[in-house]
């Protein structure tokens, strides 16, 4: 990539700065964009998640009409996230500045060790609703973790290899310095960001290793050889956001993609909770290894995914209980078969609204009905709680959506597409204080950003009507 250095600033008000949200739109933009040409099959797939979207907005209106209410339908083409895996403290903590210019924070900590995948993660996304309902993309990023390679001098090794490598360029960081420094980014400085900052994700077929160090380090683990032997970390897939993901899983494979065996997460249910996702087998692609030898190398898919209703923790727990019988379970590979073993399972957990809310398993925004508007123009105060002024049909109780991941769904999805390979001797290996080191600040809890969107939806309404 040919850079333009730099130049120093003059100074400027606030107000020309491009605003956060436009950063990010620039640059999920110009990833997607990116990834198609890299992915053809990527191209494909949207057309596909377009297309059944459509049909389902169309043939349930209530469906419509809630996402039109919650704002959600204008980001619904626009839905993305992607995921990165790096391989050093430095990286992630770089990355943490990178992603903060565009509006993302870091939101949960995820163990995937739990599951076999020696990393652990967290979201970069928005956490002001107002910023995801301009756009909510957000990139789900994982660090490696070499202490669990048990080969001493493998574990060494790739640490040498990571230390020579720089996954940013030089631009990207004199931006990000720049963006700091000022307070923001000029709409050409942005232009420019984006631009620098997309070389880090960009796939490189050239391996900086041979093919001898290559085959020992995806012998430990293949992520570790995904995450080790290139120049950069590579975006390894980009996900649009499906309102029916049986119905893509079921036509994949009519439009030449060949779907993973299950979708990993909850089964489908009235009221979709947390997340599901599916994606097409990663793509086998030619490397070229340092001496000039040829081989192939996993490591990019395609994925989708649907997204419900955020849950309490409380109903975050039933889940994980559920969740577990359902992995202790014969394991089926037919997606049929392992989908209805699960909604069996699953029937211990409530499946109406009502239900959801009035046992507080799940986060619900709360909003005046025309009657409700009709009575806070009148003056005089409602009586009785929220769960009254349901019932009276002032207030209306919309599910909240789900923003964040699953670690055993996103351990899944890797594992499916790295060869589907089991490491149990990765469980219980959390670790989120050395994570947050890292990362130079503490993960913010995702359920505490729920329960303020929650409580602020409740607070006004409940002063809009008196009550």
């Amino acid at each position: 990539m040919n850079e333009t250095p730099v130049k120093d600033p003059m100074p400027m008000p606030a107000s020309h700065y491009l605003a956060a949200d436009e950063i990010r739109t620039l640059f999920s933009e110009a990833m997607s964009r990116m990834y198609q040409a890299e992915v053809p099959q990527y191209g494909q797939l949207m057309q596909l998640v377009d297309r059944v979207n459509a049909d389902t907005l169309a043939a349930q209106p209530a469906l419509n009409q809630q996402l039109q209410d919650n704002d959600e339908l204008t980001r619904l083409g626009v839905e993305r996230h992607g995921a990165i895996r790096v391989g050093t403290a430095a990286e992630l903590h770089m990355l943490r500045r990178v992603f903060a210019i565009m509006g993302m924070h870091p939101v949960g900590y995820y163990d995937l060790s739990e599951a076999g995948v020696p990393v652990h993660s967290t979201a970069f996304r928005p956490t002001d609703e107002a910023d995801l309902q301009r756009n909510p993309f957000r990139i789900f990023t994982s660090l490696l973790r070499l202490e669990l390679i048990e080969d001493q001098a493998l574990r060494t090794r790739a640490a040498e290899i990571l230390s020579q490598r720089d996954i940013f360029t030089p631009q990207a960081r004199e931006l990000v310095a720049l963006a700091e420094q000022q307070g923001g980014l000029s709409e050409e400085q942005a232009r420019q960001f984006v631009a620098a900052v997309l070389e880090t994700f960009r796939w490189h077929r050239h391996a900086t290793v041979d093919l001898a160090t290559y085959q020992a380090l995806q012998d430990a683990h293949r992520l570790i050889a995904d995450v080790v032997c290139f120049r950069g970390p590579h975006i390894n897939h980009l996900t649009p956001r499906t309102l029916d993901i049986d119905t893509v899983q079921q036509e994949m494979p009519t439009h030449g993609i060949n779907p993973k065996a299950v979708i990993e997460g909850p089964p489908r249910r009235r009221c979709p909770i947390l997340l599901r996702q599916t994606s097409f087998t990663a793509l086998e692609e030619s490397i070229l290894f340092a001496g000039e030898q040829e081989g192939t190398h996993t490591a990019r898919f395609g994925e989708i995914e649907q997204r419900g209703m955020a849950l309490t923790p409380k109903g975050r727990a039933l889940y994980d209980t559920l969740l577990n019988q359902s992995r202790q379970a014969p394991a089926q590979a037919d997606n049929a078969a392992h989908q209805q073993q699960l909604a069996e399972i699953f029937r211990a957990f409530p499946d109406d609204e009502t239900s959801l809310r009035e046992q507080g398993l799940g986060y619900f925004r709360y909003q005046l009905t025309d009657a409700g508007h009709r009575q806070a123009d009148t003056g005089t105060p409602a009586t009785g709680d929220l769960e009254a002024l349901i019932r009276a049909g002032l207030v209306k109780a919309t599910p909240i959506t789900y923003e964040d991941f699953l670690p055993v769904s996103a351990a899944g999805i890797f594992q499916s597409n790295l060869g589907g390979a089991s490491h149990s001797a990765y469980a219980q290996n959390a670790n989120q204080a050395a994570f947050e080191q890292a990362l130079g600040c503490p993960v913010t809890d995702e359920f505490g950003l729920y329960a303020r969107l929650q409580d602020d939806s409740a607070r006004q309404v409940l002063q809009a009507l008196g009550a």
